[in-house]
């Protein structure tokens, strides 16, 4: 019997898909992985500019590739550490799943509910025109919020559970956007590691 296969939850939206596996990883490989990433991992914190004001990015972020090219987004250019044991184990494990190949790894480190990600979609050029996102959780639970751009009444909630694998497809990077809000609950740190190909 394939466990995972009968937890996988198959969302079919306009304009894209959304598949979620809420128990990809062990409770032990979640506890494992949390605490080799966050202490192997080299952290950015960098500044932002919206509006015309520039503050620190509200969380902690890091890139990871199988070649030097960079990453640019919201005026931001990141530049590939190379793949640890632990995140091509990840990896192996995301591609598996979502059968497609990544050659880039961008990790998100929420430290409590200031730390946030606000509306955008992952639609940089580099991406190529139809991205597919594979978004892993380890650490505490937040809430993903995505709406679609033209169609008002499709908004939608999902907790993003510890040891989960959320993928996205399709065009949802054209239609839709998502976020991680702050929260004013008392909560832990978060690992998100997406996986995506740069083409």
């Amino acid at each position: 019997m394939n466990l995972f296969s009968e937890e996988k939850q198959h969302f079919k939206l306009p304009n894209a898909e959304l598949i979620y596996i809420p128990n990809l990883f062990s409770m032990h490989e979640c506890k494992t992985y949390f605490k080799t990433i966050k202490s192997e991992t080299k952290w950015q914190h960098d500044d932002i500019t919206v509006f015309g004001k520039t503050y620190k990015q509200p969380r902690l972020t890091a890139l990871f590739g199988h070649t030097d090219q960079p990453y640019r987004y919201s005026n931001i250019t990141m530049h590939p550490h190379p793949f640890t044991p632990t995140l091509l184990t990840i990896k192996k494990k995301a591609e598996h799943c979502s059968n497609h190949i990544f050659n880039t790894l961008l990790i998100n480190l929420y430290r409590d509910g200031n730390d946030s990600n606000g509306w955008h979609a992952d639609n940089e050029k580099e991406l190529g025109k139809n991205p597919l996102i594979a978004s892993v959780t380890f650490g505490e639970s937040r809430t993903f919020h995505f709406k679609h751009k033209f169609i008002k009444e499709e908004r939608h909630k999902l907790n993003l559970e510890n040891g989960s694998l959320l993928i996205m497809k399709g065009e949802m990077q054209h239609y839709w956007l998502h976020q991680i809000p702050k929260t004013k609950k008392q909560v832990n740190e978060r690992l998100n590691l997406t996986f995506r190909t740069i083409t």
